[in-house]
């Protein structure tokens, strides 16, 4: 059954320009390629996950997605890049969804299908959420309220998931296991997130012990202000649309924090994208967001060696 959500729940894709959403459930897809995180665990016998299919109109634009919410088996999915063509280089990528679902396709398998397609190994982290209703009417209901609160006041001190970041470091830890059947260089591999994804890459680095930080981070779309930074942060890749409906009145303190600790950051501010643009919004600057990360990601010595094949 397909249901059009009201205007709260337009924050789940872009505030400030969706016209309307259809959301419709659909079967699990095929996961046959997932690496489970914790293989020894079963999920609970009673509970499954919870997939969907997205519409959202963006002016003259419409854009498909699949979503998925209460997660019960985290998993993570690589997507390599053609023989001959690895850079040995690796990123996690990490969808957003306000730790209520996931945007599996937008912020996932399309972003880490064109890493792959440039030579980086990638690999999308499915990780797990908040728990919601199981009925999709009350599971709009509590998105647009989480949506609607954080681009009043930011994100509250509750929109968390410590389970993400346990799961966040648990899949770097099985990149890096697994560098050689990956063609990758166990040191070079790091993190790239979106919104809610975008902080629990952030909390992988300010968390993780030594070597079980991300080498480098790619932070888009995340809350903005400023925090303690540790002095061996790793290298940072923040980008965000200055319409950010979410986060963009909070300047840039994240950045600066980073700056300040020393620590090297690089800052994209697009004029306009709104949140949740992924790859990028057509007819916006937003569409460079991807080649300038790899571009970064050249500057920083992380493509220069090509991976053993």
């Amino acid at each position: 059954m397909k249901s059009v959500i009201c205007a709260a729940i337009l924050l789940v894709a872009a505030p400030a320009v969706a016209q309307d959403v259809h959301m419709e459930p659909i079967k699990a897809p095929d996961q046959k390629g997932a690496i489970p995180l914790y293989p020894a665990v079963s999920p609970p016998a009673d509970k499954d996950e919870q997939w969907s299919h997205m519409q959202v109109t963006l002016g003259a634009n419409r854009l498909d997605n699949i979503m998925v919410r209460n997660v019960v088996r985290p998993t993570l999915t690589p997507y390599l890049p053609a023989p001959g063509k690895a850079t040995g280089a690796a990123v996690i990528v990490a969808p957003g969804g306000a730790f209520l679902s996931l945007s599996m396709t937008g912020e996932g398998s399309e972003i880490a299908q064109w890493l792959a397609d440039h030579g980086v190994a990638a690999f999308v982290l499915k990780y797990r959420l908040n728990a919601t209703p199981r009925d999709d009417r009350a599971f709009l209901d509590m998105m647009g309220q989480r949506f609607a609160a954080a681009a009043k006041d930011g994100p509250a001190e509750d929109v968390k998931e410590p389970r993400a970041t346990q799961d966040a470091i648990r899949a770097l830890d099985i990149v890096r296991a697994g560098a050689t059947q990956y063609h990758v260089d166990a040191s070079r591999v790091g993190m790239i997130g979106f919104s809610a994804g975008a902080m629990t890459t952030l909390n992988a680095a300010l968390e993780g012990q030594g070597a079980q930080r991300p080498a480098f981070i790619g932070y888009i779309y995340g809350p903005m202000a400023a925090i303690s930074v540790p002095a061996d942060a790793p290298p940072m890749f923040a980008a965000i649309a200055m319409d950010d409906g979410l986060f963009a009145k909070q300047n840039f303190g994240i950045v600066e924090a980073w700056r300040q600790a020393k620590r090297p950051v690089e800052l994209h501010a697009y004029e306009r994208g709104d949140h949740g643009f992924g790859k990028g919004l057509p007819g916006t600057t937003t569409m460079g967001l991807l080649p300038q990360f790899l571009s970064w990601m050249e500057m920083r010595g992380l493509l220069a060696a090509k991976a053993s094949q």
